[in-house]
């Protein structure tokens, strides 16, 4: 039987393939990206960070038990720590700025729209759903491209780092794990919910990507 994490990327095939094989990944880890362009970027990604950080915060307080909360506890860490960091250093070097922080995108300001909902909407289900697709595609795209990462500038591969190697593949490995566990419990509605905001979330990742490759207003 397929795992109900492999259903709804099922469900997203095109959606997916194209945000985790997307020309704007592909000049980033070919390290041909213009860092205009990788600096506009990093400054509406850095956007996400407070909500991420809540919805991961929902997400703990949710969890079934301890043993299943204490993983997404460690990652917090990460996120609040080295990858904040990573943001700080990386913008500054290719000459930006986040205080005060860049306009969101229409398409960024739709992604922290689903964060919030999903933060606040009680369902455990929910929250991993969005914080699956925001990792799992992330370790897709970066993971083919993680033995280049030493020989790109750090604001590339550091990107790739971050997002690649067997500490993130567990943290994609715990999160999809928890929805598959919560799953044949859920409600039909329960799980048509989360289905939503799966697909929606794949959806906004592609779009985030095509808007990058684009240009987004520098801040």
């Amino acid at each position: 039987m397929m795992r109900p994490t492999e259903h709804l990327k099922s469900l997203v095939t095109t959606d997916w393939q194209a945000a985790t094989r997307h020309p704007f990944t592909d000049q980033l880890a070919a390290g041909t990206l213009p860092k205009a362009r990788m600096l506009a970027y990093l400054q509406q990604d850095y956007l996400f960070i407070e909500d991420f950080v809540r919805l991961l915060a929902s997400a703990i307080a949710h969890a079934p038990s301890l043993p299943d909360a204490i993983p997404a506890a460690q990652f917090l860490g990460l996120i609040s720590g080295p990858e904040n960091t990573y943001f700080l250093r990386a913008i500054a070097a290719l000459g930006g700025t986040t205080e005060p922080p860049a306009t969101p995108h229409p398409i960024t300001a739709e992604f922290q729209a689903l964060m919030r909902a999903a933060a606040k909407s009680g369902s455990y289900a929910q929250m991993i759903a969005v914080l699956s697709v925001a990792e799992w595609t992330y370790l897709d795209w970066a993971s083919p491209h993680a033995n280049r990462a030493a020989d790109l500038p750090f604001w590339f591969g550091e990107w790739i780092t971050l997002h690649s190697g067997p500490g993130f593949e567990g943290v994609v490995t715990y999160l999809r794990g928890q929805l598959d566990q919560v799953w044949p419990s859920l409600t039909p509605e329960d799980q048509a919910a989360a289905q939503s905001a799966f697909v929606t979330a794949t959806r906004l990742e592609r779009a985030f990507f095509d808007a990058a490759l684009a240009g987004y207003p520098a801040a």
